[in-house]
């Protein structure tokens, strides 16, 4: 996998957290993590949600940029955020890191 970039106080993630209503966000596109209302640090100790984003980036690398973007919106108007299927996988991420941490 490519070196992934992190960029804090993202205007592109600052909508999608108002749009959202959530007090923090971290969005993908391509091989960027976008942040707003959560520091770079805080976000990368929290492995579960590291997991949920680094899934997107492997999501965008199996489809292609483009394509995965079509995909994702999509999805998204079909069944709507939280039962799109890319969110359902990259929230089983987080469960399977979840899941082994114990072992860590």
């Amino acid at each position: 996998m490519a070196e992934v970039k992190i960029v804090e106080n993202s205007l592109l993630a600052r909508l999608a957290r108002v749009t959202l209503k959530s007090n923090n966000v971290a969005m993908v596109v391509g091989k960027a993590i976008y942040l707003s209302g959560v520091k770079k640090e805080i976000f990368l100790k929290n492995k579960a949600w590291v997991a949920h984003e680094y899934c997107h980036i492997r999501q965008f690398e199996k489809y292609g940029f483009f394509r995965f973007l079509w995909l994702y919106l999509v999805e998204s108007v079909k069944v709507g955020y939280y039962n799109n299927k890319f969110e359902l996988e990259a929230r089983q991420a987080e469960t399977s890191i979840a899941k082994h941490e114990d072992f860590l």
